[in-house]
């Protein structure tokens, strides 16, 4: 039998090697029939179509055929999406923890989420558009593993949501929910934002958003290739209020190098009305808890310098955050009030890696706070000094065990919260010391 617009099959098996048949795609269904070994393989082609190779006993003749409804894939255009993610849980102690706007304090012991590094969850992706053009997402959202809780209170993606275009050529741009250039190009630097991250680690009230506390809503962002080790961007975040531009937007820019073992970076962040109420839908809202500091205006810049020896790398990080017209800070999910003209804290960091051998390694930092408040009854001079250590261990590429211990000492607060010692990511104590030990495990996916 032979089908119509196709070719005799008996004629087909006993032709040239060499002779090229076009069959229609209802003629595979008549090639199985008669027991003719079908091999199908998607490759590239000279032309747009995929190409089926059919066997016939010994000889192979090539079937051009048009299947590109058959293959997802096409050989000038690929796809991928990827799930990922990083649960961090562990026990948690703490000397001493006071809950804002209540009396109880006291000694702490409880399964912390996220303690070294966030806990979260999410979905990138990325389409082929050719001429070394591609189609990126992402998707991310923060949770809390004890009770499976969004970290950004009722938002489903609260860390980053965006959607851009890359060029192998000139760089990326993307739009949507994404973190700034100071978490892109100086936090790597840093004890809290290298590698996976130290939460605990961060500085005091994680000030100048090296630990990634909040990102910006409404923003459009730029992030340059690679130029012989030099990286820059640039992000701008819009107030999206009709009438007010300027109310709750932000914008920030950084810049960092590499060259063997030396790393260096420096970022500049301004963020105008972060927290305030009046604009839910800002730059940076209070509306999640997303904001660190409720203010008329947050400015905050840094620069860093890593150096690895062998197996050791250490790295210095100086960060300035000046915040005009403050009403509020916001400690581990919760506002303490601290009205003031103006706060300024600037942080000194030195830290140390070194692995002790593949699988396991140290690391610790040493932070200097140094800060002035200045309010109507007077300017109060806080200052910090913080120790972390942490010890980790790999029981696999994707899976590790540590141990970390925090102490934070605070003075020259006289009587206000900035007086009292706040270790990130826990309830501040209701003394100028604290102290937290944490043992966990992380599992990357």
């Amino acid at each position: 039998m032979v089908l119509p617009g196709s070719v005799d099959f008996d004629a087909l098996s006993s032709g040239p090697h060499s002779a090229l048949h076009v069959l229609p795609l209802q003629a595979l269904w008549a090639l199985r029939k008669r027991n003719v070994q079908v091999t199908q393989r998607c490759k590239p082609a000279p032309g747009p179509e995929p190409v089926i190779y059919v066997e016939f006993k010994m000889k192979k003749v090539l079937l051009a055929a048009t299947i590109s409804s058959l293959f997802a894939v096409a050989a000038h255009a690929q796809s991928s999406v990827t799930l990922y993610g990083v649960i961090d849980a562990g026990v948690v102690y703490a000397n001493n923890s006071h809950t804002p706007g209540t009396a109880s304090s006291g000694q702490s012991w409880g399964v912390g989420s996220g303690n070294v590094s966030n806990t979260l969850w999410g979905l990138k992706g990325s389409e082929d558009l050719g001429g070394g053009m591609h189609a990126i997402f992402k998707l991310e959202d923060g949770f809390n593993v004890n009770n499976g809780a969004f970290t950004q209170s009722s938002e489903i993606f609260g860390r980053q949501a965006y959607v851009g275009l890359q060029s192998n050529q000139y760089g990326t741009v993307t739009l949507g929910k994404q973190y700034d250039s100071t978490v892109d190009y100086l936090a790597p630097l840093s004890e809290a934002g290298q590698g996976l991250g130290n939460n605990l680690a961060a500085h005091p009230f994680d000030n100048d958003n090296l630990d990634n506390s909040f990102s910006i809503s409404n923003s459009v962002k730029f992030a340059s290739i690679d130029y012989a080790g030099f990286k820059f961007g640039g992000l701008y975040g819009f107030s999206n209020k009709a009438g007010a531009f300027s109310d709750n937007r932000a914008y920030s820019a950084g810049a960092s190098y590499s060259n063997g073992p030396l790393s260096i970076a420096a970022s500049y962040l301004q963020i105008n009305n972060p927290g305030q109420g009046d604009n839910a839908n800002g730059a940076v809202s209070g509306a999640n808890n997303t904001s660190t500091f409720v203010a008329a205006r947050q400015r905050t810049f840094g620069g860093g310098v890593n150096y690895a020896f062998g197996p050791a790398t250490v790295g210095f990080v100086y960060t300035h955050t000046k915040l005009d017209g403050l009403d509020a800070i916001n400690t581990n999910g919760g506002d303490t009030a601290l009205s003031g003209n103006s706060l300024r804290l600037d942080n000194y960091e030195v830290n140390t890696r070194y692995a002790l051998t593949p699988a396991m390694s140290l690391e610790g930092a040493y932070t200097f706070t140094n800060g002035s408040f200045n309010t109507a009854a007077g300017d109060a001079k806080p200052k910090y000094h913080q120790f972390s250590l942490l010890a980790d261990y790999d029981l696999s590429k994707r899976t590790d065990v540590y141990a970390e211990g925090v102490f934070q000492h605070a003075s020259g607060g006289d009587g206000t919260a900035l007086g009292n010692a706040a270790i990130n990511g826990l309830s501040p104590s209701s003394t100028n010391k604290q102290v937290a030990v944490t043992v966990g495990m992380r599992h990357r996916f």
